[in-house]
């Protein structure tokens, strides 16, 4: 299993002031199917603790849906973002379709 937005990632923006309770339902966030992927131990540690500045999945036909669900796990969670993977969700999104998300915020 894998975090959409890595545990390492998500302690800067703002895990690292969430009590136990709530870093263990992030870890374990079953209630929002984009929290936890599936995925080859390879892609996960190629992503590793890195944000979409960092690490984009291989398959152009997977970037907008990743930069779509990871906005929507950071808005879900309250995690903010530093200046270079805002600019580079910018970058990416610009060439994605508008679509409409729906959020429901886990705290």
């Amino acid at each position: 299993m894998d975090h959409m937005v890595p545990l390492g990632e998500a302690w800067d923006p703002g895990a690292a002031a969430w009590t136990p309770a709530e870093r263990q339902a992030y870890a374990n966030d079953l209630d929002d199917e984009r929290s936890l992927l599936a995925v080859h131990d390879s892609a996960n540690q190629s992503k590793a603790d890195r944000d979409p500045a960092q690490w984009m999945p291989p398959a152009k036909s997977a970037t907008c849906r990743y930069l779509k669900d990871w906005v929507i796990v950071k808005t879900r969670w309250t995690l903010t973002t530093d200046p270079a993977e805002h600019a580079a969700i910018e970058q990416i999104a610009a060439g994605c379709d508008d679509t409409e998300i729906t959020v429901t915020l886990a705290r």
